[in-house]
C-alpha cells in the first residue's frame, strides 16, 4: 500500500465515513436506530451526522427492534435504502420475525416480485467486557438463513469499503461490525474505496498453513502469521469477510495450496461456522490435506464480564500460535 495514498484512522472513524458517503452518495439513502440521532449512537458511529443531515436521514427510532427493523424493510419495499442500525447483536433476537420470517423470505414467497434492499449493521463480538448479554458471536444464526447476506466486517478497509457495495445489493444484507475493534487503528487508502462483498480474502500469503477466520480472528491470526513467520513458518490468512453465501473457492483454494487448515472464531464450537468450513473442506478437498483439520472457537459458556476470564473464553494469538506449532510439529 502507498504510504502517500493512506491516512491512519480507527474502525470507528471508517464505519462513520461509510455511512457519511452513503447519505452523500444517495438520497434515498438514510439511517435509522436508536440513539443515532443527537446522541451520535451508542458507539459514537454516527456522532455528527445528524447536524449535517437532519432528522429525516438520521432517524432515531423507539426502543423497539421488531418495529423499527419492520420500518427498515417496508421503507426499502418503498424504493428507500434504509440503513437499519441494531445496536448490539443480542438486541437483534427481538428482531429475528422481521428478519428471518419477513426480509429474507419476501423475494421468494413473491415469486421473485418483491426485493428486500435493506441493510442492517449490526454490534456484534466479544472482547470489551460488556458481560453474557451484550457479549456475543452470533454470526451463525444469521448465516444459517437463506435469503440472506451476511457480511463479517473484520478489517478497517472493510469498515469502510463493505456499506457501499451492500447498498447495491437487492436482497438483505446483514453487515457485522466489531466493538472490540472502535478504537483500534490502521492505515488504510485515503480516497473512497469499493471492496468484493462476494469473496473471501487473501489477507496474508503463505505456504504451510491456513488460518481460515473473519471478524475478530483476522487481526488476531495476522499478529499470530507474524510471530510464526519468526519461527520458519509461513501462514496464509484467509478472511472469509462473507459469511452468507461462504466463497467455496476460496477456501478450497487455500487449502489446496498449503494442505493444512485451522479455522479460528470466537463463535462457539457447536454448530458455527468453523463446522461448515470444515466440513466443506472435508466433503471436497480431503485428498488434499496433509494433516487433520482443527478449529479454535470460543469456549461454550455466557461470556464472563471479569477481563481475565473473557479473554479465556475466545481465542488469543499465543492459543493461534500454539495450535499452528502442534499441527506443524514444531517443537
Amino acid at each position: 500500500m502507498d504510504k502517500e495514498n493512506t491516512i491512519k484512522i480507527t474502525y470507528r472513524e471508517a464505519l462513520k465515513q461509510a455511512v457519511r458517503e452513503a447519505l452523500i452518495n444517495d438520497k434515498h439513502v438514510f439511517l435509522m436506530g436508536e440513539d443515532v440521532g443527537r446522541y451520535g449512537g451508542a458507539f459514537a458511529v454516527s456522532k455528527g451526522l445528524f447536524d449535517e443531515f437532519g432528522p429525516e436521514r438520521i432517524m432515531d427510532v423507539p426502543l423497539s427492534e421488531s418495529g423499527f427493523v419492520g420500518a427498515g424493510i417496508g421503507a426499502s419495499l418503498a424504493g428507500m435504502k434504509p440503513i437499519v442500525e441494531i445496536m448490539t447483536v443480542n438486541f437483534s433476537l427481538l428482531a429475528m420475525d422481521q428478519i428471518v420470517n419477513n426480509a429474507a423470505t419476501l423475494l421468494h414467497m413473491s415469486g421473485g416480485q418483491v426485493n428486500v434492499p435493506v441493510v442492517m449493521r449490526i454490534g456484534c463480538g466479544i472482547g470489551r467486557q460488556l458481560a453474557a448479554q451484550h457479549s456475543h458471536s452470533w454470526e451463525p444464526f444469521f448465516a444459517h438463513v437463506p435469503g440472506l447476506i451476511v457480511l463479517s466486517v473484520g478489517t478497517h478497509e472493510d469498515a469502510r469499503g463493505m456499506l457501499a457495495e451492500a447498498l447495491k445489493s437487492p436482497d438483505p444484507v446483514i453487515l457485522l461490525e466489531y466493538t472490540f475493534m472502535l478504537n483500534m487503528e490502521r492505515e488504510i487508502l485515503s480516497d473512497p474505496f469499493t471492496v468484493d462483498i462476494s469473496k473471501a480474502k487473501i489477507r496474508r500469503e503463505g505456504r504451510d498453513i491456513s488460518l481460515i477466520t473473519y471478524g475478530n480472528g483476522v487481526y488476531k491470526s495476522l499478529e499470530a502469521a507474524e510471530k510464526l513467520s519468526d519461527l520458519g513458518i509461513e501462514v496464509e490468512v484467509l478472511d472469509l469477510r462473507v459469511l452468507r453465501p461462504l466463497d467455496e473457492e476460496s477456501i478450497l483454494s487455500t487449502v489446496s495450496k498449503t494442505h493444512r487448515a485451522i479455522v479460528v472464531e470466537d463463535a462457539w464450537k457447536s454448530v458455527g461456522i468453523a463446522s461448515e468450513v470444515l466440513a466443506r473442506i472435508s466433503e471436497k478437498a480431503f485428498f488434499e490435506l496433509d494433516a487433520p483439520l482443527n478449529r479454535l472457537c470460543g469456549v461454550e459458556v455466557p461470556i464472563p464480564y471479569p477481563k481475565h476470564l473473557e479473554d479465556a473464553s475466545v481465542p488469543q494469538v499465543q492459543d493461534i500460535v500454539d495450535s499452528v506449532k502442534k499441527m506443524m510439529g514444531h517443537d
